[in-house]
């Protein structure tokens, strides 16, 4: 038998977006250390999944009880899960949540697929379904939440392991090359209510571009009118809605001097490769579980707001009052990594 049909095979499971398999890469490598690694992963993570370190093959399924617009449950869609999970012969399965998403249901499911020994953070009674039921603080980092479910599992992370996040990318091929330093400012977020205003974006995008740095504008397909309004019609701006595969805008931020974003996956991709963050943080959900991981950063937004923790999609406040933060304060935010650029000024 080869070495590695040997090792035990782990089921790693992180069913939601790209910033949320992001945060599980530290813990999956910690597993990967000691076991082959299949990752679940739902439809939005795929991509980043697939580009993860330690994770040997990528399965991927939507699960109704986590993705934020679910389809109604579907018989078919549950059975062919289970059929999937027990012909993969997996020996035991990490099923990796936010502290809001219950592990339960899918626990239930890999039961029935023959998965003999399951891990999971759970605040309810699980019953028969987890064989380690591991319990939390609430205000942890979605990072250390998921590599203490793999330590309490038995998957410590490795001594040369600096616990940051990681991804494979390809080095981008998309700078202008004109020597100036690249800002990277990524508009949208998969929920609106983190979402900073788009002229506030705009506006900010042209001081940059008057200052002489080199600006690149960022968004998912969906976001191609969000960008265009945003870059504007200036012909130095770089207007990439809808053209950077992960592993790209990934070698983008690699080149980046600093990146603009709210609390969304290119805040925590572009802490994969070490850059660092101004962070248009509304807080809908609590920074100390959210911020960008091991990497410079500075959070804006009114993190003491009375509504903070409210987890809303839209913001039900005029003015959206958490994120009321001026172009001016981005600027002086950027000076801190940019130093050498005159902003002039903004309102």
């Amino acid at each position: 038998m080869s070495a590695s049909k040997s090792r035990r095979h782990v089921l790693a499971v992180r069913a939601d977006s790209m910033g949320d398999v992001l945060l599980a890469g530290p813990a999956i490598r910690a597993i990967a250390a000691r076991a082959r690694v299949t990752l679940l992963a739902g439809p939005a993570g795929e991509e980043t999944a697939r580009a993860l370190p330690g994770v040997e093959r990528v399965v991927v399924h939507p699960l109704p009880w986590i993705v934020a617009d679910p389809e109604p449950c579907d018989a078919a869609r549950l059975d062919a899960l289970v059929r999937e999970m027990r012909a993969l012969a997996i020996d035991e399965a990490l099923i990796f949540t936010s502290f809001h998403q219950s592990a339960l249901p899918l626990a239930l499911l890999l039961r029935l697929a023959g998965v003999e020994r399951i891990a999971a953070i759970s605040s309810d009674y699980p019953g028969s379904l987890l064989d380690v039921r591991h319990q939390v603080p609430d205000d942890l980092h979605e990072v250390e939440r998921a590599c203490s479910l793999a330590r309490a599992a038995g998957f410590p992370a490795p001594p040369d392991d600096d616990g940051r996040l990681a991804i494979r990318f390809a080095r981008s091929s998309r700078r202008r090359g004109t020597g100036a330093p690249l800002v990277v400012v990524h508009p949208g977020a998969s929920v609106p209510a983190r979402a900073w205003d788009p002229d506030r974006h705009r506006s900010l995008v042209r001081h940059l571009a008057r200052a002489g740095v080199e600006v690149a504008v960022t968004g998912g397909p969906a976001e191609v009118e969000l960008t265009a309004y945003v870059a504007g019609a200036d012909a130095d701006v770089l207007d990439l809605a809808g053209a950077t595969p992960i592993s790209e805008l990934a070698g983008l931020l690699a080149d980046a001097s600093v990146l603009v974003s709210g609390n969304t996956g290119p805040a925590h991709l572009a802490a994969a490769v070490g850059t660092p963050v101004v962070s248009l943080y509304a807080p809908t959900v609590p920074a100390v579980r959210w911020r960008p991981w091991r990497v410079e950063h500075v959070l804006l937004g009114d993190q003491a707001a009375p509504c903070r923790g409210c987890r809303a999609r839209v913001c039900p406040v005029p003015g959206h009052p958490c994120l009321d933060v001026s172009v001016r304060d981005v600027l002086a935010a950027l000076g801190r990594f940019v130093p050498d650029v005159a902003w002039g000024c903004a309102a």
